[in-house]
C-alpha cells in the first residue's frame, strides 16, 4: 500500500509540472444488493458496495481509488458480522496511443475483460473466482496494448498473486497474461495464463481458454480452465448465455462444471432502459449447486444492481 501511495504522489507531481490539462475528479458508486432464500437462513444482503473515485491529472495520467464493502467473519472479533470497507482498487495509469501502464492495486486481466461481455457479476462471481482459482484484483504493475483495427488486445502484469483481500505471503510473484483476438464481428477468442508459486517449487498455475460472442439479441461465452496447485491438477468448464427478450428484459442461463461439483443458474432480469450515466437492473434467479457427497444447495434470489 505504501508503495502504491508513493507512486500516486510521484505521478501527481509529474503531472503538476507538465500542467498540460486541467485535472478532473469524478465520484461514483456501485451497489449489489439481494434477498436470498435458502435452507437457512433467509437473508437480505448487501454483497457489494463500491465508492469509485476516478480522475485525470492530465491527458496521459489517470487514477482510480475504490473501497469495497466486506462482511467481517473472523471468529472472536468484536466486529464479526459487520460490514467493513477495504481497499479494492488504488492505481495510477499512464496512457499514450494504444498503450497504457498501471501501477498499484488493480483489476486482473481476465476478470476485467470478461465483465465487459458478461454483465451479471452482481448475481455472483465468475467461474474462475467461484472455484478460488483467480481474484478480480491484485497489487502489481501491468501493461496493456490495443491491436490495430480494434482486432483485440493484450494485457500482461506482475502481481503479488494473493489477491486484494490478502497480504503477500511469500517472495513469489504471479505473471498473468491475457491475449484476445477478434476473428469475426462480435466474436472474441482469449487465452489466459497465470504462472505463480505458493513457494519455490510449489506451483500455482492457471490456464484458461475463452470464447465469447456479442450481438443485439444475445451475449454468450465458453470457458475451459485448468488449475494446478502444488502437485494437484484440477479442471473445469463454464458456458453461459444472456438472450435479450426486448424492452429491457433479459434471460441469464449458466452452467459451471468441475469433477467435484456443478452449478446451474437460471434467471430473468430487467435492465431499466434510457438511463443517463446510470445503470440499474433487477434479477430474479435460481442458483443450484451439486457437490459430491453433499446435499444439493438450492438458492432463490432477488438481486439489484445500481451503478452511477
Amino acid at each position: 500500500m505504501r508503495n502504491t501511495l508513493c507512486a500516486l504522489a510521484l505521478l501527481a507531481i509529474a503531472a503538476s509540472a507538465a500542467a498540460a490539462d486541467e485535472p478532473s475528479v469524478k465520484v461514483g458508486a456501485t451497489l449489489f444488493a439481494d434477498y436470498t432464500s435458502q435452507t437457512a437462513p433467509d437473508a437480505f444482503n448487501v454483497s457489494r458496495a463500491y465508492i469509485n473515485v476516478t480522475g485525470n491529472l492530465n491527458k496521459n495520467i489517470s487514477f482510480r481509488i475504490t473501497p469495497d464493502v466486506s462482511r467481517e467473519s473472523g471468529s472472536g472479533s468484536s466486529l464479526a458480522g459487520s460490514q467493513q470497507f477495504r481497499l479494492k482498487y488504488a492505481f495510477a495509469q499512464y496512457t499514450v496511443d494504444r498503450w497504457w501502464i498501471r501501477l498499484g492495486m488493480q483489476q486482473t486481466p481476465l476478470i476485467d475483460a470478461t465483465e465487459a461481455v458478461y454483465r451479471y457479476r452482481f448475481q455472483g462471481t465468475l467461474f474462475p473466482e467461484r472455484e478460488g482459482w483467480l481474484s478480480s484484483s491484485d497489487t502489481g504493475a501491468s501493461v496493456h496494448y490495443n491491436l490495430p483495427g480494434e482486432r483485440g488486445d493484450v494485457h500482461a502484469g506482475i502481481y503479488n498473486g494473493e489477491g486484494y483481500s490478502k497480504a503477500e505471503a511469500n517472495d513469489q510473484k504471479a505473471l498473468q497474461v491475457r491475449a484476445t483476438y477478434k476473428p469475426l464481428k462480435g466474436v472474441r477468442t482469449t487465452l489466459f495464463v497465470d504462472a505463480d508459486h505458493y513457494a519455490a517449487g510449489a506451483k500455482r498455475t492457471r490456464l484458461i481458454g475463452q470464447v465469447t460472442y456479442e450481438s443485439k439479441r444475445v451475449n454468450a461465452g465458453l470457458d475451459l480452465a485448468k488449475a494446478t496447485d502444488r502437485d494437484t491438477d484440477n479442471h473445469g468448464w463454464s458456458v453461459w448465455a444472456t438472450p435479450r427478450l426486448g424492452k429491457g428484459w433479459e434471460l441469464l442461463l449458466r452452467h459451471d462444471d468441475t469433477p467435484a461439483r456443478s452449478r446451474n443458474i437460471a434467471g430473468i432480469a430487467y435492465w431499466v432502459p434510457a438511463l443517463q450515466k446510470v445503470t440499474c437492473a433487477v434479477l430474479a434467479d435460481v442458483d443450484t449447486l451439486s457437490q459430491d457427497g453433499k446435499p444439493r444447495d438450492n438458492r432463490i434470489g432477488l438481486k439489484l444492481l445500481l451503478a452511477f
